[in-house]
């Protein structure tokens, strides 16, 4: 009977394999993720633990770190389905892929050979030119209004006409949906029938169902922007095939040039971050003040909010950030949420650059009158390796001061400046007042927030 048991399990094994059923030993989850204890992985549980903390502060939902396939730490509301944001253009890219693996898509094609156009005013000829492969870099030069747009998306939007296809990148949301308009037309098939089909069945998402799709519809384009909703857990799967190029136990789910590509910089975006195919490449350089050092290779989806989905192949690593907007949020900073990843790839033993936080800081900290005395008369120089950089903060001794705009056409923002306790207040031109702690070495001055997260890296100029 024993030797009957060995024998059925061994089949049994030989079957899941040949199916391609991932085995949590193959670095990949079987129908729930296996856990594994931080330390049998050399995390440290200090780490993190404070980790875990600071996502707190910044409020945070859900947290997943998956290394080597399995969860080293979660935290938060894993599996509740939360809107995507802007996540959701990642996880078109791959669809777009496997259409183009079948030969249904041409990254060539045009959007007059396509048929694409919109409401009045419509597309120019020049804007017709752009090709789908634009579109994916967020190059297509098309700025008719769009849906699902940020306030600050609108704002920016460049002038129709202004630049031609391909010459200039702007994160443009004509484009994303206008690629999700292609998709459907190309395939004759839904986008979040194709993502339960092609993605979300075969890598063995957990909760995400055709229904947690939605589209937005309005007057101000005819393509529509295409929400979706996932859980962390289930995000966390979608990283992972993409960590493994594609690749699900076996079977290529996303061709694997495909990934390559998409995960690829074309542009350098005004943050210091790369854009690839609907995927952003590295994190924020430090331009301003130091945040994170992220290893060689690494790429992440983002979405407004705070949803995050980074994927570190160096580190055969895999984190999730989601912030539910179901209910009232704060949006973490980038600043915040690079000092996150900065804790946990530390927790991991990486060193992922210097500690930019205020604990970690020395020098002088003034407060009342002598502070108010250090800064009277005084400019600061920072962002030297900013676009449009360096820029200056002037603290007029009579109480006002100029902010630089980082649309430089703008011209500098005019405000004021006073002293409470240890901490400079800046009130400028939008009536926003920000608060720092200056931490002064010389001529070097570095100023922190609320959070104790360097915000400012600069150095005083002569009087």
């Amino acid at each position: 009977m024993y030797l009957r048991q060995i024998i059925l399990a061994v089949a049994l094994l030989g079957a899941l394999v040949r199916s391609g059923t991932a085995l949590a030993e193959d670095g990949f989850p079987a129908a729930g993720w296996e856990r594994i204890t931080p330390a049998e992985l050399g995390w440290s549980e200090t780490g993190l633990a404070q980790a875990r903390s600071f996502s707190d502060q910044i409020r945070s939902s859900a947290v997943v770190i998956v290394q080597h396939g399995k969860v080293v730490a979660e935290w938060g509301n894993t599996t509740k389905p939360m809107e995507l944001a802007s996540i959701r253009k990642s996880v078109l890219s791959a669809l777009i892929g496997i259409a183009v693996s079948d030969h249904l898509i041409n990254l060539d094609s045009t959007l007059g050979e396509l048929g694409i156009d919109d409401n009045p005013p419509g597309l120019t000829e020049v804007e017709k030119a752009a090709t789908v492969r634009e579109l994916l870099e967020a190059r297509s030069g098309v700025y008719h209004a769009a849906l699902y747009e940020t306030p600050d998306m609108a704002r920016m939007r460049p002038p129709r006409g202004s630049h031609p296809p391909g010459s200039f990148w702007y994160y443009n949301n004509w484009d994303f949906n206008a690629l999700g308009t292609i998709y459907e037309h190309a395939t004759g098939s839904g986008i979040f029938e194709a993502l339960d089909q092609k993605i979300a069945k075969p890598i063995g998402m957990q909760d995400y169902r055709q229904q947690d799709g939605s589209y937005v519809r309005g007057e101000a384009s005819i393509h529509p922007a295409y929400e979706i909703r996932m859980s962390a857990r289930d995000l966390a799967r979608f990283a992972l095939l993409y960590l493994h190029k594609g690749n699900w136990a076996g079977h290529q789910i996303v061709p694997r040039e495909w990934v390559d590509e998409s995960t690829r910089s074309y542009s350098s975006t005004a943050l210091g971050m790369g854009y690839g195919y609907l995927w952003w490449i590295g994190f924020l350089g430090g331009a301003v003040a130091p945040t994170v050092t992220l290893p060689a290779g690494s790429f992440l989806a983002q979405g407004q909010g705070g949803q995050y989905a980074l994927v570190v192949p160096a580190l055969d690593l895999v984190v999730v950030h989601r912030v539910d907007r179901d209910a009232p949020y704060v949006e973490p900073s980038f600043r915040s949420m690079a000092r996150l990843f900065w804790l946990i790839l530390k927790a991991d033993g990486y060193d992922p650059g210097p500690d930019a936080s205020l604990t970690a800081a020395t020098g002088e900290r003034p407060t009342g009158e002598a502070l108010a005395t250090k800064f009277q008369g005084k400019t600061i120089s920072f962002g030297t390796r900013l676009r449009n950089g360096p820029f200056t903060m002037r603290f007029e001794p009579d109480g006002r001061m100029t902010y630089p705009h980082w649309d430089e056409a703008l011209g500098p923002a005019t405000g004021t400046w006073t002293v409470a306790d240890d901490k400079i207040c800046i009130v400028i031109s939008d009536a926003r007042r920000r608060c720092y702690i200056p931490v002064l070495n010389g001529e070097k001055i570095e100023l922190f927030d609320q959070l104790g997260l360097m915000q400012i890296a600069g150095v005083a100029l002569p009087q």
